[in-house]
């Protein structure tokens, strides 16, 4: 075959669902000379990185990891390790994400109950109790943030129903870690897992998980082996923790970046980040009501960093994103499930959630719509400044 050229990467506003824009520091951290696996400065920089990742997840106890995979392997390392075959799991379904839940909980043989949320909204706690009435579960699992419905979930009351059901209780954080508040000793949360390409702003590659010492215990109670031998954490910990026993060669230059990443979360301060967050999707959504596009989601329930938008009537929402992406090297995310072909997702994640992002992606969705970009540009200002 032919030798291909050299690649030439094409530089992108990155303003989907993720990946999200990358600091050059991390692009840095990623280019460092490569070390051993075990090599002693390795050791320490995993050390950092499992601290700095129980900070920005507010775990006071238990212990974090960064999986060697993607976001959706975090998923399946909480699942298998925490499920037997033949437990009862309870997953709460309202996007793509709970339903992965639920699929992975019934591969690694659960017995799985679903409670089924519409499509946009999110769940009253009060209304899954009474579901689960008179029933008992190993774990009870739900998406934080529904990154195919743009919805954040309240997560309060559910630590005590889940003490009620005798369960664990999961929380997908693939979006919300290092953009909304996340706290898992306060909330209560047994497993948490998240990805690096979303609010963390670190290619994807990496998925962080944090378990509490009750999730530690169920996994060290097991009396069978762990469906999946490349994600069992009693091999993984023994790698990360004291024995530093080898389990496989770690992603070194991946969690390079990830601890540059985490680290300038730190530098910024959380409260700042979250805030940060908060005001930039604010200024989006002024700027969307000014153009006449609607969000998809209620305003008490609408995550920051990731709004679903309706596509007006009578636009082609793929040929749109094309000439986003074509005309403007904007990247805009397009609907899934029954939102597909009527929805855009617009992220303003990490270091992607800057009033140059809001104000970019505003004039550029004015031009191809034919709308006021003033208009919009104007009442994003406003709305940023307070």
């Amino acid at each position: 075959m032919k030798v291909p050229a050299p690649l030439v990467a094409q530089q992108r506003v990155l303003m989907g669902p993720g990946p999200s824009p990358v600091p050059p520091s991390v692009l840095a951290a990623l280019a460092l000379p490569t070390i051993g696996h075990l090599d002693p400065e390795f050791l320490r920089v995993m050390d950092e990185v499992r601290s700095m990742l129980q900070t920005i997840a507010g775990a006071r106890s238990g212990r974090a990891t960064a999986i060697s995979a993607t976001g959706s392997a975090g998923m399946e390392t909480c699942l298998v390790n925490l499920l037997e075959r033949g437990d009862r799991a309870l997953v709460v379904r309202a996007g793509v994400f709970g339903t992965r839940m639920a699929e992975v909980a019934r591969r690694a043989g659960a017995e799985v109950d679903t409670f089924d949320v519409p499509w946009g909204e999110s769940f009253d706690v009060a209304d899954l109790r009474a579901f689960a009435a008179d029933r008992s579960y190993r774990i009870v699992a739900c998406v934080h943030a529904e990154t195919s419905t743009g919805v954040l979930q309240p997560l309060e009351g559910l630590r005590e129903l889940a003490d009620d059901l005798g369960a664990l209780l999961v929380v997908d954080a693939v979006t919300s870690l290092g953009g909304v508040p996340v706290e898992v000793t306060e909330q209560g949360i047994d497993a948490l897992y998240s990805g690096t390409q979303k609010c963390l702003s670190c290619p994807p590659g990496l998925s962080p998980v944090v378990l509490s010492d009750a999730a530690l215990e169920r996994v060290a109670a097991r009396t069978t082996p762990v469906q999946s031998w490349y994600l069992d954490l009693s091999l993984i910990e023994a790698y990360w923790g004291g024995e530093r026993a080898y389990h496989h060669t770690a992603p070194i230059n991946m969690l390079f970046g990830l601890h540059e990443a985490l680290r300038l979360c730190l530098e910024e301060g959380l409260e700042a980040r979250y805030a940060r967050h908060a005001r930039m999707a604010r200024g989006l959504w002024a700027g969307l009501e000014a153009l006449d596009l609607a969000p998809r989601v209620v305003p008490e329930r609408r995550l920051p960093q990731l709004t679903t938008v309706a596509v007006p009537d009578g636009v082609d929402e793929a040929a749109l994103r094309r000439r986003l992406l074509n005309e403007f090297d904007l990247e805009l995310g397009g609907g899934l499930g029954p939102m597909k072909g009527t929805t855009w997702r617009i992220g303003l994640m990490g270091a992607g959630a800057t009033e140059r992002h809001v104000h970019l992606c505003l004039d550029a969705l004015a031009k191809v719509l034919e709308r006021d970009a003033r208009a919009a540009t104007e009442a994003a200002a406003r709305a940023l400044a307070e």
